[in-house]
């Protein structure tokens, strides 16, 4: 497992301190001496603070390194010095040797920042002229556990700075701050001595602790790594949470980097899906108004639809189910997903209402967690709705959201009517930056789960969902793929499901989304996503409970009706 990496990454921490030897440093500002000496003030960088997991495991840390400098003022002999350098650094010595030459005034040149341990001794090897190169100690942030988590990771570039993820939203208290001392060199550009009275410590920065939990992000990942071997799409992404506090157990988009090699990087890479990547939810968007319609009492849970035999004409329109229903009761209209069913469901709201819902449950506007780059979904202002907007909403249409707003807004039906921003940040407790809002009352909250949801998963459309050992709830979700342009592409689609469990007092909730499945000839969230959410599911409450005799009871059965 690449948690054990990290033993490895230690002898490596060891083995390039013992390389560390001051030489001559990048100057910020010097003053000449009557000698000809000189006293430079030269920056000493901050170590940034680890990044970790919610048990304390290292996810992202930083190791001392060399980095490899010339002083082409004092190089007589360019050609040779860069056919020396050059065969041992892996560059080209031409390059190098002419590079040399466009600064051979200067007394500053980089070579090669953050060497190998075995590059440096590589370098001292070659015995050239201890005046014209030397090493100056910096910092290179390392991911122990490679790709895992990437996105939210994020990476430090060459500078040292936070690009993405936790890197970048984190980074005034990760950063530290910098220190400075006071060097004396002579003429040609050698260190004597350091002035301990001009001296500035740094203050290294703070770590920050995670609500990822390592374990849980690695099933995650192996399942997404399977969907796209199996299904191969343009995309996937997944998300776990626990619907009662808000925390991300789990957050991971394929494609995927690694941030040892951002340089390996594909451009459709880097994108953290689960807050980046906008969709129409579909039929996972019924649930939401189905609960927002019985908390303001526009519907009631033992009504009946008329689903019209399949066919239902609503203004200029002709609506359409998969299937010839007739007369659907409201837990029904979800789990066969009636789109009939929640156009009327629709009717009886109205559009104010509906947008309403829409907002309460948190689409068209950021859920606010600690990561860069989030987006606020689609939700055009209601004085751009018409008639068609009234069947077309709560079938999950003409609006859209990210997975990270969907799972948010089933969380709080999940969790007994509570809308909470997700948090990925356990620790510093002060740069979690939640809010909460009861959206629902605790009874409907229950009786969605426990009623239409469960039988989504028990006898309706998320039947590939079920487990042994838990009692699922959930909802499938397919729509077609949005063009930038605006429309649909025609033949692509978004296949997701979220599910959850324990219904009695859900642990965790999961989401997965898949873009555009090519093989295989299915689209429908219930077969391309709902296997891969359960699975990620069942992990994370076996984790989480370290026991399967936690499930609140065998596959307990409750009434229909």
């Amino acid at each position: 497992m690449l948690i054990a990496s990290v033993g490895a990454l230690v002898v490596s921490v060891v083995l390039g301190g013992r390389l560390i030897q001051l030489q001559v440093l990048e100057q910020d500002d010097f003053s000449r001496t009557a000698s000809g000496q000189r006293i430079f003030r030269q920056t000493v960088p901050a170590r940034p603070g680890d990044i970790l997991d919610s048990s304390g495991r290292i996810l992202a840390t930083t190791v001392t390194t060399q980095s490899f400098f010339l002083v082409p003022s004092l190089i007589d002999e360019p050609e040779s010095f860069a056919t020396k350098v050059a065969s041992v650094l892996q560059l080209d010595p031409q390059k190098l040797s002419q590079k040399i030459q466009n600064s051979s005034k200067s007394q500053f040149l980089w070579i090669k920042r953050r060497l190998d341990p075995s590059e440096v001794i590589s370098i001292r090897e070659l015995k050239l002229p201890r005046d014209q190169w030397g090493f100056r100690e910096e910092y290179r942030r390392v991911y122990p556990q490679g790709q895992i988590a990437a996105h939210v990771l994020g990476l430090r570039n060459i500078d040292g700075l936070g690009q993405g993820g936790i890197e970048e939203s984190q980074e005034s208290i990760l950063a530290g701050q910098p220190g400075y001392e006071t060097l004396l060199r002579d003429a040609r550009g050698r260190v004597l001595e350091i002035d301990p009275t001009s001296t500035l410590p740094m203050s290294p920065g703070e770590s920050v602790t995670l609500t990822i939990d390592t374990v849980i992000q690695l099933q995650t990942e192996r399942v997404l790594d399977e969907v796209m071997t199996q299904w191969q799409p343009s995309s996937v992404c997944a998300i776990a949470m626990d619907p009662h506090t808000g925390e991300i157990l789990s957050m991971a988009s394929r494609p995927t980097f690694d941030p040892n090699q951002p340089e390996l990087a594909g451009s459709d890479s880097w994108k953290n899906r689960a807050i980046a990547d906008i969709y129409e939810p579909g039929s996972t968007f019924k649930p939401l108004i189905v609960a927002y319609g019985l908390e303001a009492g526009l519907i009631q849970k033992d009504q009946v639809f008329d689903c019209e035999r399949g066919q239902y004409r609503m203004g200029r329109r002709v609506l359409h189910d998969t299937h010839a229903y007739g007369s659907l009761s409201l837990t029904d209209v979800l789990v066969k997903s009636s789109n009939i069913g929640m156009a009327k469901v629709g009717e009886l709201l109205g559009n104010a209402e509906l947008f309403e819902a829409a907002q309460r449950f948190g689409i068209g506007r950021r859920t606010g967690i600690e990561l860069t780059g989030e987006l606020p979904g689609l939700l055009r202002p209601l004085s751009q709705w018409n008639s068609y907007s009234t069947g077309s909403i709560p079938m999950g249409h003409e609006l859209a959201a990210t997975p990270l707003q969907m799972i948010a807004a089933h969380a709080a039906i999940a969790n007994g009517g509570v809308w909470r921003s997700p948090t990925i940040i356990k620790a510093p407790r002060e740069s979690r930056t939640q809010v909460s809002q009861q959206v629902i009352s605790s009874d409907v909250s229950h009786w969605m789960i426990s009623e239409p949801l469960r039988e989504v998963v028990t006898r309706g459309t998320g039947k590939k969902a079920q487990l042994a050992d838990y009692e699922v709830f959930g909802k499938t979700g397919t729509a077609q793929v949005l063009l930038a342009s605006g429309g649909y592409s025609h033949g692509k689609y978004v296949s997701s499901f979220i599910c959850g469990a324990p219904i009695d007092k859900p642990r965790a909730i999961v989401l997965v989304v898949v873009n555009e499945a090519s093989v295989g000839g299915e689209a429908f969230g219930g077969k391309v996503a709902a296997p891969a959410a359960a699975e990620i599911l069942k992990h994370t409450l076996r984790h989480l409970s370290k026991d399967l005799r936690w499930a609140a009871s065998p596959a307990k059965v409750h009434s229909t009706r």
